[in-house]
């Protein structure tokens, strides 16, 4: 699940994706805009869940084998740890002040389109380790990464969290060839990516009976009706997760509970929904250690270990290009 900055531009593309995406034949709204603020705030009573695991475990996972991690870095002398979408470092600061205890020397980078997200991080993290070496970059990934490739320093980039599964197979693949095209040889990657498990421990993740997935889901309809000033009725709709055990995915939909049509002052459009017609709002892919071998060969990299919670659930997965 990813995270976004609540700016005029992004409400003005939320405006334009909207109306794409509630007019196309199969009804769809991207899961990007769950993070207003009501969003985000909704998704911190989510990683509280007992049912929501991933936060958890990779949580474990840096905290307990940071040390292990930094063992199987090649890297002699000074190198740049580059995070890519840091949020709010809690989980990263584990891995950094490990990497300082252990005398690693680098200097720590993170990226993210957002000011607000730099400033709250850097705060975040220099409360914690004062003496960190700290270089935060606000903007597109793709623009710090051409600055990086003209430096000779080895990075170890950073995309925690199990975002890739958030991106369908093309998207991934597009994505991840884009960070090997601005990485150098020897560079690494440390990508957290969730596991297949028994699928009723994944089902109750992303369905949860205290229905805060479903509210979290319920509030993109929510910001429609504050943001575009729409007449949606919410009590009309209702909210269905599924997790494919075969190909790894859950999918995540909105479903209207009658024939009906709800108009938007703002877009100046209606929008017509046959009952029980589905509009899908996120993808969050699980995958098998085949699966990561292979996607770490189609965008050129090869896995160097995957580091694991104690449950096996979620891997933080380590790639060297």
């Amino acid at each position: 699940m990813e995270t976004t900055d609540k700016t005029k531009s992004t409400i003005t593309s939320f405006a334009a994706d909207v109306k794409e995406g509630l007019t196309a034949k199969n009804k769809h709204l991207s899961s990007k805009y769950f993070y207003d603020d009501n969003g985000s705030r909704i998704f911190m009573q989510i990683m509280k869940m007992p049912e929501y695991y991933p936060t958890d475990c990779e949580f474990e996972i840096l905290s307990q084998q940071s040390g292990d991690i930094l063992d199987k870095l090649p890297y002699k002398g000074k190198f740049n740890i580059v995070e890519f979408g840091s949020g709010d470092g809690m989980k990263t600061k584990q891995l950094l002040g490990t990497f300082m205890d252990m005398g690693a020397h680098f200097i720590y980078m993170p990226i993210d389109i957002s000011q607000e997200a730099i400033d709250a991080l850097e705060k975040n993290i220099i409360e914690a380790l004062p003496n960190i070496t700290m270089q935060p970059k606000t903007g597109d990934y793709f623009e710090v990464l051409d600055e990086l490739t003209k430096s000779s320093t080895p990075n170890l980039f950073l995309f925690l969290g199990g975002n890739i599964g958030n991106y369908p197979h093309d998207e991934a693949t597009d994505l991840l060839k884009k960070f090997n095209a601005g990485m150098k040889k020897g560079d690494m990657l440390l990508m957290g990516m969730d596991l297949k498990k028994n699928p009723r421990v994944i089902q109750k993740a992303y369905d949860d009976p205290h229905g805060i997935t479903k509210a979290f889901n319920m509030n993109l309809l929510s910001r429609i009706n504050e943001e575009l000033d729409a007449d949606i009725k919410l009590d009309q709709f209702d909210f269905y997760s599924n997790y494919s055990p075969k190909n790894g995915q859950v999918n995540s939909f909105l479903i209207s509970l009658k024939k009906q049509t709800v108009y938007s002052k703002v877009l100046d459009t209606a929008f017509y929904f046959e009952r029980d017609e589905l509009i899908w709002t996120e993808l969050s892919k699980k995958y098998s250690f085949d699966e990561i071998n292979m996607l770490a060969e189609e965008v050129g990299f090869s896995v160097a270990h995957n580091f694991m919670d104690c449950k096996h659930y979620f891997t933080d997965s380590l790639w060297v290009k």
